[in-house]
């Protein structure tokens, strides 16, 4: 699996529940976008779901994706028999590849141990997550595709991205296919550095498909003049968050994106959660304007 594999946002309603028309229009907006794979995530607000609402979740991109494109679930959970079972379900209702971030505060050797125990459990691709609030550092990286005979993916994101995936390429002694992320800030720094896909959110992944096209055809020159129209618009995607709840910042912003796109009806997160300021979605308005994607 290599390319671009953009993270859905939810759309919920009014109500709070979870508008399955919306989410199908998001799938098949990705899919028309051109990019390679999907995946419910963090940013998909899955810890935010029931039991039967991540399964009716799964189920509807399963459905809609209809095998035309990867799907990547992310089955992170706090207890190692919890992630094993949220795994073994995405595996049986569909799923390509799991995503999975280890638990905060475990030491290197108990975070090997996490993902060794997953992986004689659920056969299926891996995406090890390595983010800020929970890294999964290089060397032990290394030591997991050193020991596995598993094929493993890598989302590295733990900031700032170009810094990490030198190391994680410096250390790796065997083949281990790194993706980006942190909403695709680094993109293409990632890919000059040898990133083989990027995991941004769904809000422009017309945008991404397009630039990998043309860093695949090796037309660099133009890959980077036409990504870097959009760094304004993903500066304020990607970079203004409250700290204490950062998701709630980014799910708004990419959830008005969608809605101005046509996507989504509403850019609603569900509660509680830190709601931007109005300025912000009027940036988000106008730099979308600028760049005629509205």
């Amino acid at each position: 699996m290599t390319g671009v594999f953009p993270i859905l946002s939810m759309p919920f309603t009014k109500k709070d529940t979870i508008d399955i028309e919306d989410l199908e229009k998001e799938v098949e907006f990705a899919i028309k976008s051109g990019v390679h794979g999907i995946g419910i995530a963090l940013a998909s607000e899955v810890y935010k779901l029931t039991e039967s609402e991540r399964e009716t979740c799964i189920k509807t991109v399963v459905n809609q994706v209809n095998q035309r494109i990867k799907i990547v679930i992310n089955t992170t959970s706090l207890t190692t028999y919890t992630t094993i079972f949220y795994s073994k379900q995405a595996k049986e209702l569909g799923a390509d590849a799991l995503m999975i971030s280890p638990p905060p505060g475990l030491p290197p050797e108990i975070i090997v141990e996490y993902y060794k125990t997953i992986t004689k459990q659920v056969q299926l691709p891996i995406f090890i997550q390595d983010i800020d609030e929970t890294p999964v550092s290089p060397p032990i990286l290394s030591k997991l595709t050193e020991d596995n005979n598993t094929i493993y993916y890598a989302k590295v994101e733990t900031t700032p991205t170009p810094l990490r995936m030198i190391e994680a390429k410096a250390l790796l002694r065997k083949n281990l296919i790194l993706f980006g992320g942190a909403g695709g800030t680094f993109y293409l720094e990632e890919l000059r550095l040898g990133s083989e896909g990027t995991m941004p959110a769904c809000v422009i992944p017309d945008v991404f498909s397009t630039v990998w096209n043309l860093f695949q055809n090796n037309e660099i020159d133009k890959a980077e003049e036409l990504f870097r129209k959009y760094a304004p618009l993903l500066k304020y995607l990607n970079h203004f968050f409250h700290p204490q709840r950062p998701f709630d910042f980014r799910g708004y912003l990419a959830k008005e994106t969608l809605r101005l796109r046509g996507i989504f009806k509403e850019a609603n997160v569900r509660g509680p959660a830190i709601k931007p300021d109005q300025f912000f979605f009027d940036e988000i308005r106008t730099l979308l304007e600028e760049v005629k994607l509205i």
